[in-house]
């Protein structure tokens, strides 16, 4: 008998080895992706196909080891490459190799106003991202600035909507085309960390459409990403995470999006939800693994065990799990499974480099009057070479800002400080640098167990501190104060807003003292936030500096010193007090909210949108998405308008001319340095006839040019201009009539306008 079942058992194995073998088509880089998924997902067993579609560790997910598919494994982003943590820990792992060049901050990025800049951003990080063998970067954001006091506005791209929709796209083609995902975050209306778990966004529908969706949408359907991550907020009193019309309706309907949803880590909330809207990869739930005696929390995530008991149980069927396991598929495809990705680099030259030149061309240069009233009188900077002694104050000038401020925390490999590069560049001009702390605000310097290892502790007081600065002033051939916010909570901090307006720690009392000591004096800021400015007139050059990573000090000397011209633009509007933010004119209702509903009650009127009014004697009042809105026009002008920026050099532009649908207009360096500008065009409708705010940004071009040169930007007219969207018809409307296109270099330095006419 034993000898028969044998036989019965080789009998068998002939009949199976005789049978054609199905091709293993998923394994053929070859194949179309969208054929490998089909077959992947055929030999996938229920339990595998739940497995893959949420986490296994704290960043990384699995994959189907039967098959031979890798697993996912996410970096947080989108300024450098965290740091390894423990499988189910953010404590440090504990790795010597595991620094990173950290890049300056999207604020800057933004501020470059340079396609070019975002491409070699993108392509620099991900180069990082592969080496370290991560599939997918958590970054970049491209939430809208709508308060100052966000505490996470220094990760996004500024107030409009056009130019951060015009930077994603390079940086997400420069991070993909190293086989490594772009996720960009936060989708949607995560404009607020106060409340962010909790707080519901009540929006119209024409303010979703015109000011908070445009970015993701360019990043879907131009920058081609290949996963987006969902905020913790919600909307229309549904989670992010999980919500029907934005990720169902929206992201896959209207835009076609092809790649993953990936939760932000803890946003998922409701396993029945989670099934029916849209989200394809779960991680951070918070679980402690002992519900019904389970060893592996990750098995108790709502897209896990939960998950498999209803269909096992007959209660929900297979057809969205299917769908998420394709999305997931082919997120791997694209990235671990690639052929054509190489081996990337890291803490390169190449990078090195990048990162200082991104941070030179974000830089700002928001004032420089000349010192004195005499016809010869010279701009504090660029720093003249007969300025032999230079007095450094501020607690900024040496505070590492690369550790803190939440998920976008870094393990620099190294971090040149504002003195540090001062001091270097300054000694190859045989000048002397001094400095003095001036104030002392954030002493911390530990983020998840990655210390700075600073000890930043001084226990004088203030007036102590104050009288000491103001005394090396008197003496000092020129004053650079560096000050400004840092990442500690309630400042630029993830998880945090920002408590006030004005600069923290005395800062403003400084400057002034110090404005008083000495004439010539430089106030360098170093924040990803607008801040009041009660000092300034009385300061001469002003320098928005944000938090430029590594290569913060080089970058910052280049400019101060004229190696490099300044050339960023403001990526939002600088407004005299809080109050002059529409989002805090409204109270409590429309910031932080009331019962963590928040009313985004100034509409369509963010930023430049809102400063526009200013001069008009009346209430705007409107309907839209059912609603009745009245939008006071504000009391002061902007400190600074969004799209400002100086130069070392000056420019002419010359009247613009339209022939047919293209616009054109020249611009001339007059001055005698190279420089670069910023040309920006504004479209103005004259009479239209629903409510619009008076002008929008709709295209603008970075001109490098040499002292004397001319050169033409030529601008193409398009129907999505001039559109606005119909919330009743659910449509984009091309709305006819008359235009002025308004040509500048920024959203109050208007230099050309011309008619035309939409028939």
């Amino acid at each position: 008998m034993k000898h028969l079942n044998q036989l019965i058992l080789f009998a068998v194995a002939l009949l199976l080895c005789a049978l054609p073998v199905r091709a293993q088509l998923y394994l053929d880089t070859k194949a179309p992706i969208e054929q490998r998924v089909e077959d992947a997902l055929s030999r996938m067993t229920l339990a595998e196909k739940i497995a893959v579609i949420h986490a296994q560790s704290k960043f990384s997910s699995p994959g189907v080891a039967r098959l031979g598919i890798p697993g996912i494994w996410c970096t947080d982003g989108p300024h450098g490459i965290r740091a390894e943590v423990k499988w189910d820990e953010w404590d440090q792992a504990g790795w010597t190799n595991d620094s990173c060049i950290a890049f300056p901050a999207l604020t800057c990025l933004a501020a470059t106003w340079n396609t070019d800049m975002s491409l070699l951003y993108g392509k620099s990080i991900g180069e990082e991202a592969l080496y370290r063998n991560k599939q997918v970067l958590l970054g970049p954001g491209v939430n809208i600035y709508r308060s100052p006091l966000n505490g996470r506005n220094f990760e996004y791209m500024g107030e409009d909507p056009y130019l951060s929709a015009t930077m994603v796209v390079p940086y997400i083609q420069g991070v993909q085309q190293n086989g490594v995902a772009t996720c960009v975050k936060h989708f949607a209306l995560n404009n607020q960390e106060d409340g962010r778990h909790v707080v519901n966004a009540n929006v119209s529908d024409r303010a979703l459409y015109e000011i908070y969706l445009p970015a993701f949408k360019a990043a879907v359907q131009e920058g081609q990403s290949w996963s987006i991550m969902g905020a913790y907020n919600r909307i229309w009193g549904q989670y992010a995470c999980h919500n029907h019309r934005l990720l169902v309706d929206i992201l896959r309907g209207e835009w076609g999006f092809d790649g993953a949803v990936i939760s932000d880590w803890g946003g998922v909330s409701n396993t029945d939800e989670a099934i029916r809207n849209g989200l394809d990869l779960e991680f951070g739930s918070w679980t402690d693994g002992l519900t019904e005696g389970r060893s592996n929390s990750y098995d108790m995530y709502y897209l896990a065990l939960p998950y498999l008991k209803k269909i096992q149980s007959g209660e929900v069927g297979t057809k969205e799990l299917d769908d998420k396991v394709r999305n997931v598929l082919r997120l791997i495809f694209r990235t671990s499974m690639n052929p054509n990705k190489g081996f990337g680099s890291l803490c390169s030259d190449a990078h090195i480099a990048a990162a200082r030149q991104i941070a030179g061309e974000g830089i700002v240069l928001l004032k420089n009057d000349p010192v004195g009233k005499k016809k010869t009188a010279q701009p504090v900077l660029p720093i003249a070479q007969d300025k032999k002694t230079i007095l450094v104050v501020g607690e900024n000038a040496i505070k590492q800002m690369t550790v803190g401020g939440g998920s976008s925390s870094l393990k620099a490999k190294y971090e040149i400080s504002p003195l540090q590069g001062i001091r270097e560049r300054a000694a190859q001009a045989g000048a002397e640098v001094r400095y003095v702390r001036g104030y002392v605000g954030d002493i911390g310097g530990e983020y998840n167990g990655v210390t700075t290892g600073q000890d930043l502790r001084d226990n004088r007081t203030p007036d102590e501190l104050t009288a000491e600065a103001v005394a090396a002033a008197r003496e000092a051939d020129i004053v650079l104060f560096i000050g400004g916010l840092n990442k500690a909570d309630h400042q630029d901090a993830e998880g945090y807003d920002r408590l006030q307006y004005a600069l923290p720690y005395g800062q403003d009392e400084l400057i002034s003292a110090l404005a008083k000591a000495n004439s010539n004096l430089a106030v360098v800021i170093l924040s990803g936030n607008a801040y009041a400015m009660p000092w300034l007139k009385q300061v001469p050059a002003l320098v928005q500096a944000w938090f430029n990573g590594s290569e913060t000090g080089h970058a910052l000397a280049d400019v101060l010193f004229g190696d490099v011209n300044p050339s960023g633009h403001l990526p939002f509007t600088i407004m005299p007090e809080l109050e002059d933010y529409p989002a805090h004119q409204y109270g409590a209702q429309a910031y932080p909210g009331v019962n963590n509903e928040v009313e985004y009650k100034e509409d369509l009127f963010v930023g430049y949108r809102y400063a526009d009014l200013y001069g008009q004697k009346k209430v705007l009042n409107y309907e839209s998405s059912g609603k009745t809105y009245s939008i006071n026009p504000p009391k002061r002008k902007p400190l600074f308008a969004f799209g400002h920026g100086l130069s070392y050099t000056t420019f002419s532009m010359s009247k613009a001319t339209l022939d047919g649908n293209t616009l054109r207009v020249r611009i001339r360096n007059t001055g005698t340095r190279a420089g670069k500008q910023v040309v920006q065009l504004y479209v103005a409708p004259q009479k239209p006839v629903v409510a619009r705010p008076v002008k929008e940004l709709k295209a603008f071009r970075k001109v490098s040019l040499q002292p004397g040169e001319e050169q033409e930007v030529v601008f193409e007219l398009g129907e999505q201009m001039f559109q606005y969207f119909d919330a009743d018809a659910h449509q984009w409307v091309t709305g006819k009539g008359a235009y002025k296109l308004m040509v500048g270099t920024a959203a109050d330095a208007i230099q050309s306008v011309t008619s035309y006419s939409l028939l």
